[in-house]
C-alpha cells in the first residue's frame, strides 16, 4: 500500500497499486491549475482510497480534477468516462519512486521549461489521438 497525503494533511490517498507511467502535461489547462506541468502518476481507479474534504469539478467534456477543499492542494486528473488516476507526484514521498516517462503537449510548454532524460515527448494532437479525444472536445 503506497500512502500519500495533501499539504495540510486533510486529504490522504491510499493506493494499492500505482502503474510505472509517471507524465508530465504542459496543456495550457494544467499550467493553469498548478502553476506548471501537472506531473502525475497512475493507478486504477479500483486501488485508490481518499479520505478528507476531496472536491472535483468537470474541466473540460471528458476530464475531471479533484483538490483538497481545505489547503487547495492538487489531488488527481481524470477522464470523467474510464481511465485511471493521474496521482499528483506532489502527494507522495519521493514520486512514489517512479521515473518520468512521458511528456504531453510538449509544443505546447512554456520555452523555459525543459525535462532531462530519455522519454516519449508528445504534441498535442499525439495526445489526443493516445487519448482517442477529438479536437475541439
Amino acid at each position: 500500500m503506497i500512502k500519500g497525503r495533501c499539504m495540510c494533511g486533510a486529504v490522504t490517498v491510499e493506493v494499492a497499486n500505482l502503474t510505472d507511467r509517471m507524465n508530465a502535461c504542459h496543456c495550457e489547462m494544467c499550467r493553469r491549475w498548478t502553476g506548471s506541468a501537472f506531473v502525475a502518476v497512475h493507478s486504477d481507479p479500483s486501488d485508490v482510497t481518499f479520505d478528507g474534504p476531496v472536491k472535483t469539478i468537470a474541466s473540460s467534456d471528458w476530464a475531471m480534477r479533484g483538490w483538497c477543499d481545505k489547503c487547495g492542494s492538487a489531488l488527481f486528473y481524470k477522464q470523467q468516462q474510464g481511465g485511471s488516476y493521474g496521482l499528483a507526484v506532489g502527494l507522495f514521498d519521493n514520486a512514489a519512486g517512479k521515473t518520468l516517462n512521458i511528456e504531453y503537449y510538449v509544443d505546447r510548454k512554456p520555452d523555459g521549461f525543459a525535462y532531462a532524460g530519455d522519454h516519449k515527448r508528445m504534441t498535442e494532437a499525439e495526445t489526443l489521438a493516445y487519448f482517442g479525444i477529438s479536437e475541439g472536445e
